[in-house]
């Protein structure tokens, strides 16, 4: 039986600081796991050099471990995850943050629980067992707490992180839920749960440490805010 092949999608905008570390500690875990592995980085248009750093590392881990697949300018996640499936050789697809808030030493045991139970989806969770977010003022932990809540009161979704970013999928099935998902920004990462329980898609949970990002200034602001209470409501009325 063939090994598995896991294709980890690093969508990127001014990561030049993060990504070598991020890098780094991939190879490293994966290497120790002694796991079939892949990095896509999908750039866009970082204007702070980060494809000039991705390129420098491609040379230094090799063009089969590091592939760079950059876009000339931000055309939202979901399409970044769309955009990186085309090139992946991988069986399952691991997505995570490049900014170092999604610790590389969780992915091993994405991978086990999945093998474990089959899973179609394994994600990471910040709300359950010893899983916890580290770094954030009470304001912006509030905001993700009520907004989590919230999305468990109106959606049920059999899963207790809605709005983490963490999270490894089989191929078809990332495919599926993508071509089925409407929302941008930070709710689509709630729709693709949501639309993964309407399909009876399987789903398997870690409890990670969330860290707040080292380097660079976070992406979330009101609008995302605003933005998130709507796609809220729609989903609401239409799952």
């Amino acid at each position: 039986m063939p090994e598995d092949k896991y294709s980890i999608l690093l969508p990127t905008y001014n990561e030049r600081e993060n990504l070598p570390i991020i890098i780094w500690l991939i190879v490293k875990y994966m290497q120790e796991a002694k796991i079939n592995y892949e990095v896509i980085v999908i750039d866009d248009g970082s204007p702070d050099g980060t494809l000039e750093v991705a390129k420098q590392l491609q040379k230094i881990y090799g063009e089969n471990r590091i592939l760079l697949r950059p876009r000339a300018a931000k055309l939202g996640l979901g399409t970044a995850y769309i955009h990186g499936i085309e090139h992946a050789t991988g069986d399952y697809i691991i997505i995570m943050d490049a900014d170092l808030s999604h610790h590389p030493k969780f992915i091993p045991q994405f991978i086990e629980l999945r093998k474990q139970g089959d899973y179609d989806i394994v994600s990471g969770t910040r709300y359950k067992g010893d899983g916890g977010v580290y770094g954030w003022d009470f304001k912006r932990k509030l905001i993700s707490r009520g907004a989590n809540f919230l999305s468990q009161l109106l959606l049920r979704p059999n899963a207790s992180d809605l709005t983490g970013s963490f999270r490894l999928y089989r191929k078809d099935v990332l495919k599926e839920l993508i071509s089925r998902c409407t929302s941008k920004g930070y709710v689509f990462q709630m729709e693709m749960i949501v639309r993964a329980r309407q399909l009876n898609y399987t789903i398997g949970e870690v409890p990670i440490s969330f860290v707040d990002r080292v380097y660079g200034q976070s992406k979330l602001g009101g609008s995302e805010i605003v933005q998130f209470a709507k796609n809220l409501l729609y989903l609401f009325a239409t799952t």
